[in-house]
């Protein structure tokens, strides 16, 4: 049974706001495995870039490249994870951290 999304009041989870992002919560996100046919480091930065606000973002990065993880990580068809962020609107932020961190664009197949 399919139900229909909620919305607004409806929902039961209600927002959160102000929470605390401390150094160890934002390295918890360089624990995260991945699946099978994901490589590591994408993974890692996909949970990072659903799971924060660019201020803890930009906290973020800087972890996960003196844990040795390789910003510019590619898919099986040549694409970035910058090449990914990059088709998002609301992106802006994080392309500035990738990209001052390092991140390029792929070459996509």
């Amino acid at each position: 049974m399919i139900e229909e999304k909620k919305t607004g009041k409806d929902r039961t989870q209600p927002a959160t706001r102000n929470e605390e992002w401390s150094d160890e919560r934002i390295k918890a996100f360089l624990e995260l495995e991945p699946p099978e046919s994901i490589p590591a480091a994408y993974h890692i930065l996909t949970k990072a870039y659903r799971g924060m606000l660019p201020e803890h973002f930009v906290r973020f990065v800087p972890f996960f490249v003196a844990a040795g993880h390789d910003i510019n990580v590619t898919l099986k068809d040549g694409s970035t994870f910058l090449d990914h962020v990059s088709q998002h609107r609301a992106a802006t932020p994080y392309i500035e951290v990738l990209t001052a961190a390092g991140a390029k664009r792929g070459n996509p197949a």
